[in-house]
């Protein structure tokens, strides 16, 4: 059975029946039309291989960025295999700006409409125009548009409707080309005339001195997703915790920062086994060299247990879990 440690950037010790290395339409079809049992995979940022998975496993590598132009936008069709932040630096590279504030964000192309992923005040859905997917039911090449995929917070049709139903091929954004730069979140909002390049830069860096390396120390990037708690539960819990942050999402609803949470419980630093939360960034939880699924499923329950009891408030996980058969839930 080959070994998932470098197909995963938590690295775990764990193994499947086979791996497959896709790199277009037809080869995906074929792959997937062969396998009663696989899990699709880009780069592995956010899938922790927690034991032996006994099926095969697709690994996503097509490739190519084309660009067209419109009046107002570039246009941009993006293969799902791409790595993320290298689009984001070719965009940059290239004048085709808005995405910089998502700059160094683990993973492949193809995962970001998946998770929406953002950072520092945007989603990847603020720039998707359509995603292009092959439906498992009748291996059909399907487009689905911005609407259709039910963007939310970390969260999509594909995880919720689709989850397991479809693959996505391709990506396709559109970029203004006059661009609003976005700076109100944290850091970047003492940037003094901020350009996309700067936000590009500072990001970077920013993520660079909060989160490990995974090439160095095994990591899946946040393991929690920052919970969306009801407004008026947000007012009562400032009255017994006067310093929790919160971000109101709208009238109804205030996200907190998962990371703040953990931290007040006392968990920076805190081992299980070989698995630890990060001593600088409580949402990471890191492999310190010889961590078993086990170890991480135990650290991430008394984590989730420890933040309901204190706050009323239940964590939920980021990472996408697999066990012998596929995904599992904590």
């Amino acid at each position: 059975m080959p070994s998932l440690s470098s197909y995963h950037s938590f690295h775990l010790d764990t193994n499947c029946s086979s791996v497959l290395n896709i790199e277009d339409v037809e080869q995906l079809t074929a792959a997937v039309a062969s396998n009663s049992q696989f899990y699709l995979l880009g780069e592995g940022s956010n899938t922790i291989f927690l034991e032996d998975f006994f099926g095969t496993v697709i690994v996503n590598r097509i490739a190519g960025i084309q660009m067209r132009e419109s009046s107002a936008y570039y246009h941009l069709r993006v293969g799902a295999g791409e790595n993320w932040h290298q689009l984001v630096s070719t965009a940059l590279n290239n004048g085709w700006y808005g995405m910089e504030n998502l700059a160094l964000i683990p993973g492949s192309v193809g995962a970001s409409p998946i998770q929406n992923i953002g950072a520092y005040g945007l989603e990847v859905g603020n720039f998707i125009e359509s995603v292009e997917i092959i439906d498992l039911i009748d291996g059909a090449s399907k487009i689905l548009t911005y609407q259709e995929c039910l963007f939310g917070y970390r969260d999509s049709v594909f995880k919720n409707e689709l989850a397991g139903r479809v693959v996505v091929t391709h990506v396709n954004f559109v970029l203004p080309k006059k661009n609003t730069l976005v700076t109100s979140y944290g850091e970047l909002a003492r940037l003094s005339a901020p350009s996309p390049r700067k936000i590009f830069d500072e990001v970077i860096r920013i993520r660079q001195e909060k989160l490990p390396d995974p090439n160095v120390t095994g990591n899946a990037g946040s393991f929690f997703k920052n919970p969306v708690i009801a407004a008026h539960a947000y007012q009562t819990l400032q009255v017994s915790h006067p310093s929790i942050p919160g971000f109101k999402i709208d009238n109804e609803n205030v996200k907190v920062p998962a990371a703040w949470l953990i931290d007040q419980c006392g968990f920076k630093g805190r081992r299980v086994g070989d698995v630890s939360c990060h001593p600088n960034q409580p949402l990471v939880l890191t492999n310190q060299g010889k961590a078993r699924g086990e170890d991480v499923v135990a650290l991430a329950r008394e984590i989730m247990n420890e933040v309901l009891n204190t706050f009323d408030i239940t964590l939920e996980p980021e990472v996408r879990l697999v066990g012998k058969e596929g995904l599992i839930t904590l």
